[in-house]
């Protein structure tokens, strides 16, 4: 009788645990995700659209500031992407050093708008900075770090090799090597047709872009993902067989990270509409810039290591060295820094680490001054 109770009670107790155990689990389970938009003003202290050109022959170009004084860091975002790509990055460094921030949507990009946006010419773009810039500062702008990701950090290299803003103090180029890149660009075509042509709301894009590996982190793909697609009305969307862009042209996917099914399961989808619906697309289709893929990374190493500039290389992982990088790097002619595990959208996957270093090469330098705690 003693050991029937003992069993009885020990099976109880059982009981309650597993029962307490499916409870927490459950509850886990239900807890959702929350892929709705955020707002640039989280991250950002203004918003401007600037004005390059004669009053009746103007380029508009969209901006964002943050930061009040200090160096001038230019961010330039990758191919597809837009300025909302550095939105938390922005937060980190502003809260580790004291600079000023300007992130532009680059041509055809974003909310930009230019009379020949599907000029993608590296002497345009790498203009297009130095006319922006020069609007918003005149001819004497402050200090300035060229920081550019993927194209953005082709379009930076060059920018700072033709001396096109004389007051750039320093150059970080993000995941952006002309060995890796030029062996991708093959590829790119079909790496562009097999992501998804639309989506139902700006909810399911971002859910895609964190579940597909795309951008690796949610709070950052809230953000970004706005400047990457546009809603557009059911008149707008008779030909969604279009190729859509891709993220930048290093083609990569982390089986750690990219979930297969949800891509499989998403990509044949097509939305289906009725009459006065919408449907999200992107902003802009890079398949059709490929005559320019060529002329963004050739030459860009040697470009790179040129600038008589203090020099940081951020990469995604050490295999994307080609040989002049290698040598260069051996030789002590720029600072590198390799941060896995993370995808191509460095700044955006891990925007605390790529702020440190960041950070760390502004003062190591002396460019900027540490920000000094508030008590």
């Amino acid at each position: 009788m003693l050991t029937a109770k003992i069993n009885l009670c020990a099976l109880n107790i059982y009981t309650v645990c597993f029962f307490l155990c499916v409870c927490m689990s459950t509850s886990d389970v239900g807890q959702k995700l929350d892929y709705s938009p955020v707002s640039w003003r989280e991250y950002f202290d203004q918003m401007e659209d600037v004005n390059v050109g004669l009053a009746d022959n103007r380029d508009i170009f969209r901006i964002y500031k943050a930061g009040h004084e200090g160096p001038l860091l230019v961010l330039l975002h990758g191919g597809g992407h837009s300025a909302l790509s550095w939105a938390v990055f922005t937060t980190a460094i502003t809260a580790r050093v004291n600079c000023r921030v300007l992130a532009m949507d680059l041509r055809g990009h974003g909310d930009t708008l230019v009379r020949q946006s599907d000029d993608f010419s590296t002497q345009t773009m790498s203009s297009d900075i130095a006319n922006v810039i020069r609007t918003c500062f005149g001819e004497t702008p402050p200090p300035i770090v060229l920081i550019g990701h993927g194209v953005g950090g082709a379009i930076a290299v060059h920018t700072s090799s033709n001396a096109l803003l004389p007051t750039t103090v320093g150059l970080v180029a993000i995941d952006v090597v002309e060995g890796s890149a030029m062996e991708a660009l093959h590829s790119i075509q079909n790496f562009l047709k097999g992501r998804p042509k639309s989506f139902k709301s700006m909810d399911h894009a971002i859910e895609w872009s964190v579940k597909s590996g795309q951008i690796r982190n949610l709070e950052s793909a809230r953000v970004s993902m706005v400047g990457q697609i546009k809603r557009c009305e059911m008149e707008e969307t008779d030909t969604l067989e279009q190729a859509s862009p891709v993220s930048d042209v290093v083609v990569e996917r982390n089986e750690e990270f990219y979930d297969q099914s949800y891509d499989k399961e998403n990509t044949a989808t097509e939305v289906s509409l009725g009459e006065g619906q919408t449907v999200y697309k992107w902003r802009i289709d890079l398949s059709k810039s490929e005559k320019y893929w060529d002329g963004w990374f050739r030459g860009t190493s040697n470009l790179f290591l040129a600038c008589n500039l203090p020099k940081l290389l951020l990469l995604a992982g050490i295999d994307r060295l080609d040989r002049d990088l290698t040598i260069g790097q051996m030789q002590g002619k720029f600072m590198m820094q390799v941060l896995p595990p993370c995808g191509h959208a460095v700044q955006e996957d891990k925007p605390d680490k790529v702020a440190d270093a960041v950070a760390a090469f502004l003062l190591r330098h002396k460019f900027a001054e540490a920000r000094r705690e508030t008590i």
